[in-house]
């Protein structure tokens, strides 16, 4: 099993955040290279991370095999990178481009915060 390349933080109550962390298993096929973590579950410690609840749920982050912490549309494009669809996403990377995207998932983030409808059953198999 090859090492895992991102750990994306998601809202594991959150459909929207579950669905896109199936689709990232699903294109996983299982090679390990990206791990979800629920930030609502009991076992998460965001301190480990030197995050609050908070931030957590602002937007999405992601920790690096470094430590190092990325968020917001850095973490898709990594994402989908490791899963082997990074091509889809580097439009999103292009220096022109790159303002516009970022700026529109942290709009879309702050106006979509508590207003997505949240489930707590069934969660997205996590890693933790």
């Amino acid at each position: 099993m090859n090492e895992w390349q991102i750990k994306v933080l998601i809202d594991g109550a959150c459909p929207l955040c579950r669905r896109e962390a199936e689709l990232w298993l699903w294109l996983d096929r299982g090679r390990g290279r990206i791990v979800l973590q629920d930030v609502g579950s009991s076992a998460f410690n965001m301190a480990e991370f030197g995050l609050t609840h908070e931030q957590a749920m602002e937007q999405i982050h992601g920790i690096l095999p470094s430590g190092a912490v990325v968020r917001g549309m850095e973490v898709f494009r990594r994402a989908y990178a490791a899963v082997g669809w990074g091509w889809l996403l580097a439009p999103t990377a292009w220096p022109l481009l790159r303002p516009l995207f970022d700026r529109g998932y942290r709009w879309f983030a702050r106006k979509s915060a508590g207003r997505v409808p949240r489930r707590s059953q069934d969660p997205p198999r996590t890693q933790e």
